[in-house]
């Protein structure tokens, strides 16, 4: 597939500007469409209510989501047992911090290293932990992303803003339903001392996909 001129090729955004600073909703997308007509069946043959769908996409942005990831990857930065642990079996590991349930139950953790750069991609659908990084964003399930991750990884990692040195090994991890794979990422420098909980708060869902990397960055006035 040839590469798009820019990451919109990649990252379907959520509004689109017209040049004057104006932004305009971005049109539902084809499976958006089929998701809203399934829902409106559904709804209407008494087979579900809205309510029920509202409070599981609700439950998934608000209370299950990447802060859950992020504690994971927290605790392995602080705790070298719980890190080896995690990258051993990760099921018996995130489920010591509680984490558990559908589309997480069998997960496989990697690790990057100075060498080894890891990304996350589902080639078929969307298959993604959903019980550490709660509902996968819009442009994992895009097209453009599931076919480029795989076949111009380096491409797509810079239009995410992540430049490796041609030296860096791009390892690319297939989610299926059979294993979920979550990226461990590097502590970046210069957090010697920071508490989990700080930590926690440096680490991105993009991050655990592969597709961005933890900075050691956050607004002045913030406390140790």
């Amino acid at each position: 597939m040839a590469r798009s001129a820019g990451p919109v090729g990649v990252l379907p955004r959520a509004g689109v500007s017209d040049g004057h600073g104006h932004h305009h909703a971005r049109p539902p997308s084809a499976v958006e469409l089929r998701a809203q007509a399934l829902e409106a069946l559904l709804a209407e043959r008494g087979l579900v209510s809205t309510d029920a769908i509202d409070a599981v996409v609700e439950l998934y942005e608000n209370d299950v989501g990447p802060q859950n990831g992020a504690r994971v990857v927290a605790r392995a930065w602080v705790d070298e047992a719980y890190r080896t642990r995690l990258l051993e079996d990760a099921n018996a590991a995130i489920a010591e911090l509680g984490f558990v349930g559908a589309e997480g139950d069998n997960m496989v953790v990697v690790a990057n290293t100075p060498a080894v750069h890891n990304m996350v991609v589902c080639t078929l659908c969307s298959c993604y932990p959903w019980p550490v990084l709660g509902l996968p964003p819009t442009w994992y399930k895009s097209p453009p992303y599931r076919a480029r991750a795989v076949s111009e990884p380096r491409a797509v990692l810079r239009e995410f803003g992540v430049e490796l040195d041609d030296e860096v090994e791009i390892r690319i991890w297939d989610s299926s339903a059979e294993v979920r794979y979550l990226v461990l990422p590097m502590r970046p420098p210069d957090t010697e001392g920071w508490s989990e909980e700080r930590l926690a708060g440096i680490v991105t869902r993009d991050c655990m996909i592969g597709t961005g990397l933890p900075r050691a960055l956050e607004p002045a006035g913030h406390g140790r």
